[in-house]
């Protein structure tokens, strides 16, 4: 891989505890001083406040067995989560099987519940088109991108495909496993806390992003500086997905008033989630709009870096040419929108265009851009 932040070289990581070079003291494994942390099929762990399940990690790979390092490591959640524990034989079963298992069996298998509905038909939804949108108004070509919170990596996906070197990062273990597996395999990964000492502080990237995650992030000044630091000199840091509280009905998620927002990201050009999902549908650029407590803003999206938006055509938020598309799967054969959940439909149904009957939609567009036919990973 090649560009500003080269991911995956050793020689680059940086303790989570102490910021020291990290270099490996065998292939499955990397050490400073006092310390030492796996690496499970090829994904540096290196979350904090995890020193049971570091040394169950290191104990299995140091015995040969890495796939059972690699269960140890599936069992790991989300500080939040209050959903079911994962459960070892269904663990097991998903890594003897996952050269053939769907990306949705491999969900199940890990009693991800609600958040598998939302990274299996995420494709189609208003805030991961918006985001899209949002780097597609700022493109500079990025040789080198790096995603915080990168979930299962949608956005890694079309990264890489048009040629970006890119470093995903997640707390949770199996997201990054998921992505490198069924959704973004040309990505590098490592696990880390946002909140602890940043293993990439040392690399520089292009384009550097959060989507849809930064509002429930811990120490969020501490965070926004962290990511201005890997930005490069003249890359861009673009930041979506930030909840309005004085949003009418009430904010869907942790959320700020505007002036707050301002106070993190105070050079940063704004824009209303809602208009860049507009703009794709339109192919038009972006307006920008500014921090005030608009009760019609649900949430802002932002950039900070160098050009104004220009619009969304192609590029980054359509499928690439020679794409096989298929029906949108949240379809009913009625062309009915047939929700995954009620949570799901109250989430996201306000926004998807693409639910709409023909006489209803305000803009003529496309079934791809509408995504009433999307481009789903192979072993979705």
């Amino acid at each position: 891989m090649s560009g500003a932040g080269v991911a995956g070289e050793a020689s680059r990581w940086r303790s989570p505890l102490t910021g020291r070079v990290l270099v490996h003291d065998t292939p499955h494994s990397l050490a400073a001083i006092g310390e030492r942390w796996p690496v499970v099929d090829g994904i540096p762990y290196l979350r904090i406040e995890s020193e049971g399940l570091v040394a169950v990690a290191l104990d299995h790979l140091d015995a040969g067995c890495p796939d059972d390092a690699l269960v140890a490591l599936l069992t790991d959640q989300d500080a939040w989560w209050t959903g079911p524990a994962t459960d070892l034989i269904e663990l097991k079963r998903l890594v003897r099987e996952r050269d053939t298992l769907s990306l949705r069996e491999a969900m199940a298998l890990l009693r991800m519940g609600p958040v598998a509905d939302y990274f299996a038909y995420r494709w189609s939804d208003p805030t991961y088109l918006a985001g899209l949108a949002l780097i597609e108004a700022h493109w500079s070509a990025p040789a080198s991108a790096f995603e915080l919170a990168c979930g299962i990596g949608h956005y890694l996906r079309e990264l890489t495909r048009m040629g970006v070197a890119c470093l995903g990062a997640d707390v949770v273990f199996s997201k990054c496993w998921l992505a490198k597996h069924w959704v973004a395999p040309d990505a590098d990964y490592v696990v880390f806390d946002a909140a602890g000492e940043w293993p990439v502080a040392d690399q520089r990237f292009d384009l550097v992003m959060c989507h849809d995650a930064f509002y429930f992030l811990p120490d969020q000044p501490r965070v926004a500086e962290r990511l201005r630091d890997v930005t490069a000199p003249r890359g861009v840091l673009a930041v979506s997905h930030l909840h309005n509280a004085g949003v009418a009905g009430g904010a869907k998620g942790p959320a700020r008033v505007g002036a707050a927002w301002r106070d993190l990201f105070p050079t940063a050009r704004v824009h209303d989630e809602r208009a860049l999902l507009c703009a794709l549908i339109k192919q038009a650029a972006p307006p920008l709009t500014d921090w005030r407590d608009d009760p019609v803003i649900e949430a802002w999206s932002l950039v900070e870096g160098e050009g104004e938006p220009r619009a969304v055509a192609g590029g980054v938020a359509m499928p690439p040419k020679g794409a096989t598309l298929r029906r949108n799967p949240l379809l009913g054969d009625d062309g009915e929108a047939a929700w995954p959940s009620p949570r799901y439909r109250d989430e996201y149904a306000a926004g998807c265009f693409w639910a709409l009957p023909d006489e209803a939609l305000p803009f003529e567009a496309d079934d791809a851009r509408l995504r009433r036919v999307v481009d789903l990973p192979e072993r979705w």
